[in-house]
């Protein structure tokens, strides 16, 4: 077997393929875009769980952003922080990401940075610790289920205040709650869920649910659930308030623009008080702009989002030598491909099978992310109870070339397959480019791979009307549970055999399902216990069998930090816990 040549550094110009005749026509190039809008459909699982704007709220921030002139931090930030001057002890941490914070509103940010805001500005009733275990949080205990598992009673904390000095309690709750079902981004998560929200007394909540819902507490661990004071948003009941928060996490919102939050210590909040004066949060446009931030001493903590990966293996680097500091978060964004099964050529499952026995996981993660983005081999990620780690196969080119065979191909006849990528992510066009490499050079008489670039908009646009054959893109739960990544890639309210007609399936572009498949998703989300993760498992092995999708890889979330901050960590929801982070004390330093 001949050596993978490294793709090499011709340009790709968006929507042209790479390889191939021009203006031939493979036997899947052109698809159709019949299909009807499942936006709308109704059902237990809602279809809108996989939007556009939800896949594009995961890769926004990796995007390169176009190199604007910025202002040295010193003045972003309104005071300076030299590389070669020692910080003061509790004074505020700059914190350096991508991507711009559009809004603080718990019913519509949706960015990562955001959430990440939110986690320090506020609270959820029950929070999931580094260890993976759920803890409560505003709640005193686990909800409390009826007989028949339609009404779940949670008691709350009576010690907490809202930044405005209002008092929290059940009837904030149920406010916070009904806001976010009626004009929630992700309103759904509990439109689909919950009948009715009520306060049974001043410190119990009562959900009365449509149907038994197990994951109920990890729902409600989800940090866009933070309540959010009555007082302060009572002109913003039925819209956004896309420039303030009043909540209560421990650090209240001082300011906000374009450039620049700053987060300060709430002092009556009432749980520990965080380790340092603040929070200066600032995001920079491109990779160069951040790594070279904390370099220069100009930021103290550096956030992986938006970083490229040679950015990122550098600072690694500098870890392991101790010039600083590196934490790691749980892997909670997963990369893999659709594939459009219910239209030739991928509705000959044989030819989805060779697919995934053909894909080279192990070099393609070196080749493309120098390692950092592990093979992934499940649609969940490996962190969170019921996942199947290794339910797709691994890489098996004989088994592939049979596969190959038996649908006529390899013999004179190469199936041409277009594979679309986004444009605007760089390591999508890598990944395309070894992708094609490897399938030359192992399976070069099967198959030709024809790489087309596409903006992730027009191609999240496209991905639900079955105009894409096979697209990569990131995916990631809206909280940590299995259900929640496969109910919006496997939903489907209404099918035929293998066909999904309608429902998440349909918009997350591989069309796919089989009998059965909907109810035993619906029986995951009812059931508990051993007899759930069975269930969740058995989800997995039927999805691999019928490869809708092929797994690629997994990113876990990364922070890398100036020596002389400490307890830098995340949650078990992969965000950092600002709260923790400390300077080093001077007597400490001189150790």
């Amino acid at each position: 077997m001949t050596a993978l040549q490294a793709p090499g550094p011709e340009g790709i110009s968006a929507q042209q393929p790479v390889d191939g005749a021009s203006g031939a026509q493979s036997s899947g190039s052109q698809t159709s875009t019949s299909r009807s809008n499942s936006s709308q459909s109704s059902g237990s699982h809602s279809s809108k769980s996989l939007s556009s704007s939800r896949l594009a709220r995961i890769d926004r921030a990796r995007r390169p952003g176009a190199l604007l002139s910025l202002l040295p931090l010193a003045l972003v930030v309104g005071g300076g922080l030299s590389g070669c001057q020692p910080p003061r002890q509790g004074s505020a941490l700059v914190i350096a990401s991508s991507g711009r914070v559009e809004s603080l509103d718990p019913a519509q940010a949706s960015k990562l940075g955001e959430m990440q805001l939110l986690s320090a500005l506020g609270d959820p009733l029950y929070a999931i610790d580094a260890s993976g275990q759920l803890r409560p949080r505003l709640a005193t205990a686990l909800p409390q289920l009826s007989g028949d598992g339609l009404r779940a009673r949670i008691p709350l904390r009576r010690d907490v205040r809202f930044h405005d000095g209002s008092r929290f309690d059940a009837a904030a709750m149920v406010f916070s709650l009904e806001r976010f079902k009626a004009i929630g981004t992700l309103g759904y998560q509990l439109g689909d869920r919950v009948k009715a929200i009520r306060a049974v007394d001043p410190y119990t909540l009562e959900l009365e649910l449509k149907q038994p819902f197990s994951p109920l507490p990890r729902l409600l661990s989800a940090i866009f659930l933070t309540p959010v004071s009555p007082r302060a948003y009572r002109q913003h009941r039925k819209s956004f308030w896309t420039d303030g928060f009043n909540g209560t996490g421990p650090y209240r919102l001082e300011f906000r623009n374009s450039q620049l939050v700053k987060l300060r210590p709430f002092a009556g909040y009432w749980g520990r008080r965080p380790a340092n004066g603040g929070i200066n949060w600032v995001n920079l446009s491109n990779s160069t702009a951040l790594y070279g931030a904390l370099r220069s001493g100009e930021v103290d903590v550096l956030l992986s989002s938006g970083l490229e990966i040679d950015h990122q293996q550098a600072l690694r680097q500098q870890a392991r030598e101790g010039r600083l500091r590196q934490a790691s978060g749980p892997s909670m964004e997963l990369g893999l491909l659709s594939l459009l099964t219910d239209q030739p050529p991928l509705a000959d499952r044989r030819l989805r099978q060779a697919l995934a026995l053909s894909l080279d996981r192990a070099t393609i993660s070196q080749r493309v992310s120098l390692g950092l983005r592990p093979p992934q081999r499940g649609l969940v990620p490996p962190s969170l109870p019921g996942a199947v780690p290794d339910a797709w196969p691994p890489l098996d080119i004989p088994a592939a070339r049979r596969l190959f065979q038996q649908a006529g191909y390899c013999r004179g006849q190469r199936l041409r397959l277009p594979l679309t990528f986004r444009s605007d992510v760089p390591s999508d066009r890598l990944f395309a480019l070894t992708w094609q490499a490897q399938l030359r050079r192992d399976l070069g008489d099967c198959l030709n791979l024809e790489v087309t670039g596409m903006e992730s908009t027009t191609a999240y646009d496209q991905l639900g009307k079955g105009a894409l054959v096979m697209l990569l893109y990131d995916w990631s739960g809206d909280y940590p549970d299995a259900e929640n990544y496969l109910t919006p890639l496997l939903g489907c309210q209404r099918g035929k055999g293998y066909r999904c007609l309608e429902g998440n399936s349909v918009l997350s572009g591989s069309g796919w399902t089989a009998p059965g498949l909907e109810e035993q998703l619906l029986r995951s989300s009812r059931q508990d216990g051993a007899e759930r993760l069975a269930l969740l498992g058995t989800i997995q092995r039927r999805a691999a069998a019928g490869v809708p999708y092929l797994p690629l890889w997994r990113m876990a979330p990364v922070a890398w930090a100036r020596p002389q901050v400490r307890e830098l960590a995340f949650d078990g929801s992969g965000r950092l816990v600002l709260s923790a982070l400390r300077y080093q004390a001077a007597l400490e330093a001189g150790r």
